[in-house]
């Protein structure tokens, strides 16, 4: 049986399809608020994540090479922006989206071959192959915000999936200290978020002394970066969790500061 992360996956990529396929030609080259990114870089970067995923999902060693050659772009002075756009060159619009489904497509095939139990290589920690579907759900699900925002197109309203992307969420608190080579607070705090259809998702909830509130979708757009947490209506409550939501991070790489307040928003029509 297939694991659900990857069903998962496989659906929210369906719904970033729909999204792309209501861009006109022209739309592509829009610089979002995010970073000034194009949507052409945009899909470029989920489409490289996916090349890079199947490659470890399939031949540790051809990921081992081309992270590597990635690497030594980036050293000789390309920023990850100027490196992606080389080694795309002339991939853009409507074909890059045809190329980053198909791609995302073989990557789904090959991680539902694996062992529930598999690991595979990243950029960061090794990630079994659960929490790897799940980073890649939640890439597409981040970096999709960028573009409904700049077209002022609402997204769709979320759905049970959503959780994936709470959990790696919450996981991802140790990661968000050490990426910046600060101590792990000793003292995770709680969250209690309220789901799409009613229900409530509960993790840390023995702890007394600190927590976060609030609608789930909001708790997402925070770990993943695409909105301050100033502008959400988020309950946070003690240090610990107030500093954690000035910073989380649920991705892998190098630290990244989050948006200032009222930076990305949805573009009025």
């Amino acid at each position: 049986m297939t694991l659900q992360q990857i069903v998962d996956l496989r659906a929210e990529a369906d719904e970033f399809d729909r999204l792309l396929a209501g861009l006109k030609d022209e739309d592509w080259r829009r610089a979002t608020l995010f970073k000034g990114w194009t949507i052409d870089d945009i899909v470029q970067h989920l489409h490289m994540g996916d090349r890079m995923g199947l490659a470890s999902a399939t031949d540790e060693a051809a990921f081992a090479a081309l992270r590597a050659d990635i690497q030594a772009k980036r050293e000789a002075g390309l920023s990850r922006l100027e490196e992606t756009r080389q080694r795309l060159a002339g991939l853009t619009g409507r074909a890059l989206r045809e190329r980053w489904r198909a791609t995302l497509w073989e990557l789904c095939d090959a991680l539902a071959a694996k062992p529930a139990d598999a690991r595979l290589k990243w950029a960061g920690p090794d990630m079994g192959v659960r929490m790897f579907a799940t980073a890649r759900q939640m890439e597409i699900w981040s970096h999709s915000q960028a573009i409904y925002d700049v077209m002022g197109i609402e997204r769709p309203a979320p759905s049970a999936r959503l959780r994936n992307i709470a959990e790696i969420g919450v996981r991802t608190f140790g990661w968000t200290y050490r990426v910046r080579n600060l101590a792990v607070p000793s003292t995770m705090p709680r969250v209690r978020l309220d789901g799409p259809n009613g229900e409530t998702w509960e993790w840390n909830a023995a702890c007394a002394t600190d927590g976060v509130s609030g609608d789930a979708v909001a708790f997402c757009t925070v770990v993943t970066q695409t909105r301050n947490v100033a502008d959400t209506s988020l309950l946070v409550e003690g240090d610990v969790a107030k500093h954690w939501m000035s910073i989380a991070q649920c991705f892998a790489g190098p630290p990244e500061t989050p948006p200032a307040k009222g930076a990305r928003q949805l573009a009025k029509p």
